[in-house]
């Protein structure tokens, strides 16, 4: 396994993702309280800075935790919260259906 080859051409790539990671910041929280889908944009944008950070040189890492198996298991749990998928599906709702015994 090798290590992060410097590439200072991925400067700006890791400033934009920063300044995304700023916005999503500002938006995931609105009037409803958390929104999933932007909280799972913003998780899916950290683990691309924390991933990429190493790669440009003299660069500060990134000003968050940036663990990337957090990171990652961050992106998972609000892609599924997201999606309502998995403990975040909404509950099955009891439809009565016309034609049926009590009709």
């Amino acid at each position: 396994m090798t290590g992060a080859r410097p590439s200072p051409a991925l400067g700006p790539a890791y400033e934009l993702l920063l300044e995304l990671e700023e916005r999503l910041g500002t938006l995931r929280h609105g009037a409803e309280g958390v929104d999933p889908h932007a909280t799972a944009a913003l998780h899916a944008v950290r683990f691309a800075a924390a991933i990429l950070q190493p790669a440009i040189p003299a660069t500060e890492p990134p000003p968050f935790p940036h663990s990337t198996e957090r990171l990652l298991q961050l992106m998972v749990n609000w892609r599924e919260a997201a999606l309502e998928l998995g403990e975040f599906a909404p509950a099955p709702t009891l439809q009565l259906l016309p034609g049926g015994k009590d009709t």
